[in-house]
């Protein structure tokens, strides 16, 4: 890339006049740094190597000393916008096309493999720019809104949620599904029959473009997450206890599990733990908490099949008391 190019791109100031022109590559590790790249200096302390490893350029935000008045360094307010305005026009330029999805969709897709040209943006904002600056033209690339943002995608379409029901479920329990796709069978997978109308907007997205996938085995993902207890709350083995609590952060999807748990499970003594600030229609079995202190003590009180609880992880299970260094697993 043209140094003039990149000055106007992301609105950057040049501190010096260096000799170079133009950069062969963007580095972040200086470790990596080769003749004629340029550097990103998230750590101003990385410079000094990258410079002798013979950067052209450094990109900046903090103050620093020129160390190298032939090189180029550059100067922008906030390091992570620049890099956001360098990363639009590279999938401008490369023609990338971007499908938004919802977060149980997007948690699904992270579990199959599909061809080079699909890409699953899987890395948080501060390290996407690494993980899309190489990528071939005209790749398709599924994100989350939620995890990411959506400001650095220019053409960006959505999943169609008005499709044919095409998975076949042979058996399931409220944790696990056996079904058939295109004619193949698949086992006691990980995957609630909850998650199967997201698990239908995927494959559909696959078909429609073209995209080889392959699923592996399933593994649960933090929604809708059952975590099998005993009357202390110690964790058991999936599938070994009839008392499952299922943690769920998300508050979108709450009245969704509410009707499933009350559909698939109409034969249990279901309980709802849910923070005092969100609202439901119906209030049965609901139980209000106003701090996450006050959860576990209510679940040992309860008496239940399932338990849904509501704005909290299952890291909550580890949780220490105030008197004592003992965890609840030793209670």
């Amino acid at each position: 890339m043209r140094l003039e190019n990149l000055l106007a791109l992301i609105d950057a100031r040049l501190t010096n006049e260096p000799c170079v022109n133009s950069f062969e590559n963007i580095v972040f590790e200086a470790h990596r740094v080769k003749r004629g790249d340029l550097f990103i200096a998230n750590s101003i302390l990385d410079i000094d190597l990258a410079v002798k490893n013979g950067a052209y350029g450094i990109l900046y935000d903090q103050t620093t000393s020129i160390t190298d008045d032939e090189i180029a360094w550059i100067y922008v307010k906030n390091l992570q916008k620049a890099l956001d305005k360098l990363l639009r026009f590279r999938l401008i330029e490369n023609e990338i096309i971007a499908y938004r999805c919802d977060e149980i969709v997007f948690k699904l897709a992270s579990q199959i493999t599909t061809d080079d040209n699909f890409v699953v943006v899987t890395l948080d904002d501060s390290k996407v720019f690494r993980q899309l600056w190489q990528l071939q033209n005209r790749t398709i690339l599924l994100f989350c809104p939620t995890l990411h943002n959506e400001n650095i995608f220019t053409n960006i379409k959505s999943l169609n949620s008005t499709i044919n029901k095409n998975i076949e479920i042979i058996e399931q329990t409220l944790f696990e599904t056996s079904f058939i796709y295109n004619d193949k069978y698949y086992e006691r997978e990980l995957i609630s029959p909850f998650f199967i109308p997201y698990l239908e907007e995927l494959f559909h997205l696959y078909e429609s473009l073209n995209i080889n996938y392959r699923l592996r085995k399933f593994h649960t993902i933090d929604n809708f997450e059952a975590v099998f207890t005993n009357k202390k709350l110690q964790i058991k083995e999936f599938g070994t206890s009839d008392k499952v609590l299922i943690f769920e952060k998300n508050s979108s999807l709450i009245q969704k599990e509410i009707d499933f748990l009350q559909n698939k499970a109409s034969w249990a003594n279901i309980v709802y733990l849910l923070p005092k600030n969100i609202y439901v229609p119906n209030e049965n079995n609901v139980i209000r908490y106003e701090n996450s202190d006050e959860i576990l003590t209510t679940l040992k009180k309860s008496k239940f099949h399932f338990a849904l609880v509501v704005g909290v992880s299952k890291s909550i299970l580890n949780k220490k008391t105030n008197n004592s260094v003992k965890t609840l697993f030793d209670i």
